[in-house]
C-alpha cells in the first residue's frame, strides 16, 4: 500500500496526525478489500483501488499545480514500480483474502520490511545487511510460521491465500529497493511520481478486466463505499499523508507505520467482519514486528539504523 520515495509534501497539520490517519487508512484497507470481494473479483478490486486512487491524486496534483513527469526514463521506472508495488500485489492480496481472513493478510503484510531485507540480501549487494539484519530476518520468519499456526497444518484453500499474500510482499520486497535506486530524489517530486505510478498501475490491469466478471451483478452500497475508501483514501490521500510524515519526521518514522497497521486491521476485522483472532496469530504478529524492529535497529537502547 506505498508510493515511490521522494521529498515530502507540506501540510498544515502536525505530522503525528498524518501518521495516525495513515495507520488508520492502511489498517482498514484489509477490511475494505474483504467487503469489495463480496461483489467484485480480485482483479476488479485491485483495478478500482488504483483507478480511484489515481483520480484522487490527479485532482490533488491539479489543485497544487504539480506537473506530471516528462522524462521517458522516469515513466519506464514508474511502470516497473507500478507493476511490483501496485498492480500485482494488490491483486494478490485481494485474491488471498478470498481464502484467508483480513487479519491473517494484515499480519503477513507486516513482514514487508523483512521481505525487502531478503531481496536486498539476495540482489542488492551494495546494501547487504549486517548480523542485526539477518537476526531480524530469522525472527520475522519465525513469526510468520507462528501466525500461520504451522504446527496444526493448513487446508488447501487456506494455503492458496497464504501463498498469494506472501507473493504480494515478495513483490513489495523487490519494488522498494528498485524505487529507492532509480526514483529517489527524482526532480519531478513525490506527488508527481505517486500520481504517475498509481495511474500506470490502474492501466496495467485494464487488459485483464474483460476476463473477470462481477461476482454479483448489482453491488451493494457497502461495496461501493468500501471501494471509494480503498481507492480515494488508501491509494490517494494516504500517499500525500505519507509524504508529509517523511518530510516532517523522516523516512524511518514514516516506515514505522507498518508496525501499527496490523493492530488497526485486527480491530477492524473483529469489529466489522466478525473475524476471530487466535492467540498464536497475535503472538506471531508481535514476533514479526519484533523481527522488523531488530532488523531496522529501532529497539530502545540499540543503535539506530540508517534511514534514507
Amino acid at each position: 500500500m506505498r508510493a515511490a520515495a521522494g521529498r515530502g509534501v507540506r501540510a498544515p497539520v502536525p505530522w503525528q496526525a498524518s501518521f495516525a490517519a495513515l495507520a488508520l487508512i492502511w489498517g482498514c484497507s484489509f477490511w475494505f478489500i474483504k467487503v469489495g470481494l463480496e461483489a467484485l473479483s480480485a482483479v476488479q478490486v485491485a483495478f478500482w483501488r488504483l483507478a480511484l486512487g489515481a483520480a484522487a491524486l490527479l485532482a490533488i496534483s491539479l489543485a497544487v499545480r504539480v506537473r506530471p513527469p516528462r522524462r521517458p526514463a522516469t515513466w519506464a521506472h514508474l511502470a516497473v514500480v507500478a507493476a511490483l508495488l501496485n498492480s500485482v500485489p494488490f491483486t494478490l492480496f485481494a485474491y488471498g483474502e478470498l481464502h484467508v481472513s483480513s487479519v491473517i493478510a494484515a499480519m503477513i503484510n507486516a513482514a514487508t520490511p523483512l521481505a525487502t531485507l531478503l531481496v536486498v540480501l539476495a540482489a542488492f549487494r551494495e546494501e547487504r545487511p549486517g548480523p542485526r539484519g539477518l537476526a531480524g530476518l530469522l525472527i520475522g520468519f519465525a513469526g510468520v510460521l507462528v501466525v500461520l499456526g504451522i504446527w496444526r497444518g493448513l487446508g488447501d484453500v487456506e494455503w492458496r491465500g497464504v501463498l498469494a499474500c506472501l507473493a504480494a510482499i515478495a513483490c513489495y520486497g523487490v519494488a522498494l529497493p528498485y524505487a529507492r535506486r532509480h526514483l529517489r530524489g527524482a526532480p519531478e517530486g513525490p506527488l508527481a511520481l505517486a500520481t504517475g505510478q498509481v495511474l500506470l498501475g490502474a492501466g496495467l490491469l485494464v487488459p485483464l478486466l474483460p476476463w473477470t466478471g462481477l461476482r454479483e451483478s448489482s453491488p451493494e452500497p457497502s461495496v461501493v463505499l468500501a471501494m471509494l475508501a480503498l481507492g480515494v483514501l488508501g491509494s490517494g490521500v494516504a500517499y500525500v499523508l505519507n509524504f508529509h510524515v517523511i518530510g516532517a519526521a523522516g523516512s524511518g518514522t514514516a516506515a514505522s507505520v507498518t508496525y501499527v497497521i496490523p493492530l488497526v486491521a485486527v480491530v477492524a476485522g473483529v469489529a466489522f467482519l466478525g473475524e476471530s483472532v487466535h492467540a498464536h496469530e497475535v503472538a506471531g504478529g508481535a514476533v514479526i514486528v519484533l523481527g522488523a524492529l531488530v532488523a531496522a535497529g529501532r529497539l530502545p537502547g540499540g543503535p539506530a539504523a540508517r534511514t534514507g
